[in-house]
């Protein structure tokens, strides 16, 4: 699809928005209710926003700045199409019984033709060439903007959380691997044919570890939570002594440490955990200086489950950055922020630019 159908799309209209509050301060985001006394622009604009994972399907009201009202949680239902659909829609009605809801946004992650609304392949359901937008439309007689996961994230951090004000951001989402997303100039860049931001598999060690996507090396498999699970139970399943309290934490069942186990260990001090965390951000700070190598952004904002390393995380990450980055000290290097909005961060940009695209702002 030619990039002149992305452009139109996500320009923003931005709205003034009220200071950012770190994600891990804001009230837990199934503990909120509908809030009495909104503002007439506040309740003049409230969208749902959904967010589309692999074991949840998330649904918030969002208004205007980007403050969610209330939520409601489905479990993604296995591999039918027809049937997330269906979650989808009774999440909205749902929510619409609460609220004078003017449009919905849905995010999921895959390869989008946005012209149209449709799924052109999605990971972690069976959708080939789904025209989701089309179907949902059908199911809630309203209008429906379809957008990928990444890019709604990367669109609330830039609207409402640590990317606000930045012309040039990338997001990068350390999960089970890594997604990532652009906003340049006001809107988000999907590249020639829609599929750009798969920063996840760009090539780091040729002849690496295999990749789920075919290839080998790809950074996802050096940075990203799979990753860090998969070198502590290396370490563990040799038996080294420094993996005691990785081997305590699960009565010695190797297979069944995780990347967040890790995480919370070195959070917890255990000095074997944090060399590990360590390495992972070494790792990802040489993939950010290839980004900035081509895309010189202003700000790199890390999300995702692993960010929740936070600075021990971000540390090594920005030390491999500056160790790496091309043309260093003769240039302006971008900031390396952690994200502001937390898991929300999905659903409120889905929401959001559902909105701008009703306003006609895309």
């Amino acid at each position: 699809m030619a990039a002149q159908q992305h452009r139109g799309l996500f320009r923003s209209r931005r709205a003034d928005t009220p200071p950012m509050r770190p994600w891990h301060s804001r009230t837990p985001f199934a503990a909120q209710r509908p809030r009495a006394g909104l503002s007439y622009p506040a309740r003049r604009g409230l969208a749902v926003g959904i967010d589309i994972g692999g074991t949840k399907v998330a649904a918030g009201v969002v208004d205007v700045y980007g403050r969610t009202l209330a939520e409601a949680t489905r479990a993604t239902p296995g591999q039918d199409a027809r049937e997330v659909e269906r979650v989808i829609a009774e999440l909205v009605g749902e929510l619409s019984r609460d609220f004078r809801i003017r449009s919905v946004g849905i995010g999921a992650a895959g390869w989008m033709d946005l012209a149209n609304g449709t799924v052109l392949f999605s990971p972690h359901l069976a959708w080939r060439n789904e025209p989701l937008r089309r179907n949902l439309e059908v199911l809630l007689r309203r209008r429906v903007t379809v957008v990928n996961d990444a890019d709604a994230a990367a669109w609330a951090e830039w609207r409402f959380g640590a990317g606000r004000d930045e012309p040039r951001l990338v997001c990068v989402t350390l999960g089970t691997g890594i997604g990532g997303a652009m906003i340049l100039d006001g809107r988000v860049e999907r590249g020639r044919y829609g599929v750009a931001g798969e920063f996840g598999h760009q090539i780091l060690v040729p002849q690496g570890h295999r990749c789920e996507c075919g290839n080998r090396g790809c950074w996802e498999q050096y940075a990203s939570g799979n990753a860090l699970g998969r070198e502590a139970r290396e370490l563990a399943a040799a038996n080294s002594p420094v993996a005691r309290n990785l081997l305590d934490a699960v009565d010695g069942d190797v297979q069944a440490i995780t990347g967040a186990l890790v995480t919370s260990l070195a959070m917890g001090g255990d000095q074997a955990s944090r060399e590990l965390v360590d390495d992972i951000g070494q790792w990802l700070g040489l993939g950010l200086a290839n980004l900035a190598a081509a895309l010189d952004p202003g700000t790199f904002v890390i999300g995702g489950g692993l960010s929740s390393a936070g600075q021990l995380l971000l540390e090594p990450t920005r030390r491999a950055f500056a160790r790496n980055l091309t043309g260093r000290g003769f240039r302006p290097a971008a900031r390396i922020d952690l994200a502001a909005l937390g898991p929300a961060a999905g659903l409120i940009g889905a929401a959001d630019l559902s909105r701008q695209m009703m306003r006609g702002g895309g």
